[in-house]
């Protein structure tokens, strides 16, 4: 008789957030799949809890999940975890889900924290409509195309940062929309837990130099419904051109990219850009 996938959901920071029911999961399985077995056994060891570990993470999924599938049918129990959060959520755990739909071993939720809600509920954002964008591409024109067809998204979106690419994602971000709202939601259920509610623009220019740290969320206002009828000043493209400057574009190719966004020209920008 086959057994059972657990997805189970670890806490993001305060271990007094893991539920007695996934301890009781992580107890009763015959083997968990963890992303590091090293930030697993800390949780284990908290909880006293001992237990055959296998390691599964982004660059052994595929082979690793054969082995977990098979161990399964043979009438195993399996809980798959993540260093943080819920599992299978922007995170390699997703690929061993679809192994065991694609071979009809069945799946058991166990819920738990998630970095996404959480910050979305603190955010002071509205909340009814939501997209999670996860973490941007480290690839630069794979980033801009993404944030491109996000411009009319009039959803609150949520996006994943490490700390030390934050300062280059929120020009990108003030690039791409204008100045809207932004929350900066990090350390989330940790002791320098912080929400930052601020725009995009003083964000930009606030965190420039990468003092912030930690895990960080952001949570992002979505496009007004008449976005089409936002007005931008010659002063506003201007701006938004010389944070292409600050990347490294050509003067030409930086009035081109404000032109699109805001609607001036692009001779009308570049002028003003080379006049100053």
């Amino acid at each position: 008789m086959s057994g059972i996938l657990y997805v189970v959901g670890t806490p993001i920071g305060n271990l007094g957030d893991l539920s007695p029911r996934a301890v009781e999961v992580l107890e009763s399985v015959d083997f968990i799949a963890a992303e590091d077995t090293r930030v697993t056994l800390k949780l284990l060891n908290h909880f006293q809890i001992k237990k055959n570990m296998i390691s599964y993470f982004e660059h052994n999924k595929r082979e690793r999940g054969e082995i977990i599938c098979q161990r399964i049918e043979n009438g195993e129990n399996c809980a798959i975890v993540t260093d943080a959060g819920m599992p299978c959520i922007s995170d390699p755990g997703e690929e061993l889900v679809k192994q065991c739909a694609e071979k009809g071993i069945k799946t058991v939720v166990v819920p738990g924290p998630s970095a996404v809600i959480s910050a979305l509920a603190v955010s002071g954002l509205s909340t009814g409509r939501f997209t999670f964008e996860g973490f941007l591409s480290t690839n630069k024109k794979s980033r801009l195309d993404h944030l491109e067809q996000l411009k009319t998204e009039k959803r609150t979106m949520i996006f994943y940062e490490a700390p030390h690419k934050l300062s280059s994602t929120l020009n990108d971000l003030f690039k791409a929309f204008g100045d809207r709202k932004i929350s900066i939601v990090r350390e989330i259920t940790k002791i320098h837990e912080e929400v930052i509610r601020t725009t995009l623009q003083k964000a930009a220019e606030d965190y420039a130099d990468g003092s912030l740290k930690g895990e960080i969320v952001l949570v992002l206002e979505g496009a007004p419904e008449d976005i089409d009828k936002i007005e931008y000043t010659l002063d506003d493209a201007v701006k938004l051109a010389k944070k292409f400057l600050e990347d490294g574009y050509p003067v030409s190719e930086s009035a081109k990219q404000a032109a699109k966004t805001t609607g001036f020209r692009k001779n009308e920008i570049y002028k003003l850009l080379t006049e100053q």
